[in-house]
């Protein structure tokens, strides 16, 4: 079986998206704002952990 090619930008792109929006989750949780925006920020935050996990595996 062979494996994908590479995406170099991938994984770091997805490590920046994933820890901006963590944070931007939690300031919006601990100030209260909206709760469909602190939502919103946490989706985008489980998302970007999963595709982290499947490039990972991808790449095994």
């Amino acid at each position: 079986m062979t494996k994908p090619p590479a995406r170099k930008g991938a994984r770091p792109l997805l490590w920046g998206v994933l820890v901006l929006s963590a944070a931007a989750n939690a300031v919006t949780s601990a100030l209260g704002v909206n709760l469909v925006l602190s939502t919103v920020f946490g989706v985008v935050t489980l998302a970007a952990g999963i595709a982290l996990v499947a490039n990972y595996r991808s790449r095994r």
